[in-house]
């Protein structure tokens, strides 16, 4: 049956099972989930299939601590776009700029709001003035730098 929360898509509840297994932990063999769920490997490759063809599974990451690898500055950042009608061209070039890992477009205050990983205050700046400020149609910025990541999370299916 259906979740009712989720009448429009078209996965069950074995599906909801297979998401939320892997979702803990990404690296769980395709023949422990068919052991856990009482079903068949095979199964779990169809239904992985299905569930990659329909678009909900976009892939698999590998994550890795920033900081552990020399990343030390996390910071968020406001963004406010000239106009509107820029939009799409300010997001092709920031993404060329490697050190954004997230960007939105966004209601309220600002155009966009985006996540940025960088080594150091001084990378920070460099990132910001020279590349970020540089792009064609962004008026000004306003820069937020975390202190400390407390939650990080996906949703929770079941």
């Amino acid at each position: 049956m259906i979740d009712k929360l989720r009448p429009n898509l078209e996965i069950d509840n074995l599906d909801i099972d297979i998401l939320s297994i892997l979702m803990n932990d990404a690296t769980t063999a395709y023949t422990e989930i068919a052991k856990e769920l009482i079903v068949s490997g095979g199964t779990i490759h169809v239904r992985m299939k299905k569930m990659q063809d329909l678009g909900i599974i976009k892939g698999s990451n590998l994550i890795v601590d920033a900081q552990k690898v020399g990343y030390d500055i996390c910071a968020f950042l406001g963004i406010y776009l000239e106009k509107g009608s820029i939009y799409h061209d300010a997001v092709n070039e920031l993404k060329k700029i490697k050190e954004i890992v997230e960007l939105h477009y966004t209601t309220g205050g600002y155009s966009m709001f985006a996540k940025i990983i960088c080594r150091d205050t001084n990378h920070l700046r460099y990132v910001l003035n020279d590349e970020i400020q540089a792009v064609s149609g962004i008026q000004r910025t306003e820069t937020f730098i975390s202190l400390e990541e407390s939650i990080k999370r996906q949703i929770t299916l079941k």
